[in-house]
């Protein structure tokens, strides 16, 4: 191929690469300096553009640059495959030690801004104190013990026990600018959050929006409230997803609940992964619901993937998919296809999942659409 110029390399990789971040990406080492055209300009071949397809794609998975550059080392130094794996748990128990860290200081912080309004007088308190430590911290006085720090903690974790907690109120002060989301989303985001008790699972959170592919489909808000609203079957990948639907509200809708792998002994993803795999009759089940239904997928990714590959060949057409099945390959494996697949869904990027959320996912639905009625006349039915 002939020379490319910096812009011609960007153009021909694409995937929003720009000049800019070619140059710093020379900066770190990512990319070895390129030759220059007697005018001075930088030309780039094939080789280049194969390097940065290839830093390109890593990143796409969730690679730091850091680690990218110890990636790229490792194949110029031929590393083999057990060397190269070992390097990754080392960089993998790092990360997760920051995250720790992190965390940590996430609570602090959700320790103060999480309190409402009842609370309020011990946290200014605390706020005054904390100002007062910082002030002495840099005047290099040290009045202020840290027993009687340790004690305004005390007094604040005191007040929980004079009123019960207000869930909504704390949200408000802890969740990120949704001002961009619909009331119904915003709704359907606490609701998750407050199932798992970590702010920071909206940012992984994905709802189909109504185009995928250039081509027209109902977001997953509209189309499941629609199919919930015409008393839609229901159907889950296992007994206690089911069990953990509002099936109040779920009966005066008219939906029934049907679950895919039927074994009440199940209680883990991995007896539900493994029981999908062996009975071919559980995963015959898929192909036989009927259109327009809801699966809430919470446990077994192969279920997710079976249902993907349903809808793409035509044997099945879900109103909505809630797929959110815990793993730690197949099931990012499983949602991705659950994202490109043009079927209206909710998932949860990468690991993170549970029954308790994909069924807190349909109930936060269910909800907009009826008040919960003052009965249990569903568990008469036989």
């Amino acid at each position: 191929m002939k020379a490319l110029t910096i812009k011609e390399l960007t153009t021909v990789v694409g995937s929003g690469i720009t000049p800019r971040m070619v140059r710093h990406y020379h900066q770190l080492g990512l990319l070895p300096q390129p030759e220059r055209s007697p005018s001075n300009y930088r030309l780039y071949g094939e080789a280049d553009v194969q390097r940065l397809k290839r830093i390109v794609a890593l990143k796409q998975q969730g690679f730091q640059l850091s680690h990218i550059a110890k990636l790229l080392e490792a194949d110029t130094q031929q590393e083999t495959p057990e060397a190269l794996l070992s390097q990754f748990q080392r960089q993998y128990q790092s990360v997760i030690q920051q995250i720790v860290q992190l965390r940590q200081t996430a609570s602090a912080l959700e320790r103060l801004l999480g309190r409402d309004q009842e609370c309020q007088a011990t946290q200014a308190e605390v706020l005054a104190r904390l100002k007062q430590l910082e002030a002495q911290a840099q005047s290099h006085l040290s009045s202020l013990e840290h027993n009687d720090f340790a004690h305004l903690w005390e007094a604040m974790d005191a007040d929980v026990h004079a009123h019960p907690e207000a869930f909504q109120e704390s949200l408000r002060r802890l969740l990120p600018d949704l001002s961009d989301r619909s009331e119904i989303e915003v709704d359907l985001l606490s609701h998750l959050v407050l199932a798992c008790g970590d702010v920071s699972l909206v940012s992984f959170v994905r709802l189909s929006r109504g185009t995928v592919s250039g081509e027209k489909h109902d977001g997953a808000i509209a189309s499941g409230r629609h199919a919930l609203k015409a008393g839609c079957p229901i159907i889950t990948d296992v007994p206690m997803v089911a069990a953990a639907l509002d099936q109040t509200r779920l009966h005066h809708l008219g939906s029934t609940i049907t679950i895919l792998i039927d074994d009440p002994h199940i209680t883990s993803a991995t007896e539900a992964e493994q029981a999908f795999w062996q009975q071919k009759t559980w995963q015959t089940r898929v192909t036989d619901c009927l259109p327009g239904s809801i699966f809430v997928i919470g446990y077994a990714p192969s279920v997710l993937l079976t249902i993907c590959e349903a809808a793409h060949q035509h044997q099945i057409q879900p109103a909505l998919v809630i797929g959110m099945p815990i793993g730690f390959s197949h099931a990012p494996i499983a949602k991705r296809k659950l994202m490109q697949s043009g079927i209206p869904h909710i998932t949860i990027e990468g690991p993170i999942g549970g029954g308790l959320l994909a069924a807190t996912a349909l109930n936060s639905l269910v909800e907009t659409l009826l008040e919960k009625p003052n009965c249990h006349c569903y568990l008469t039915l036989t």
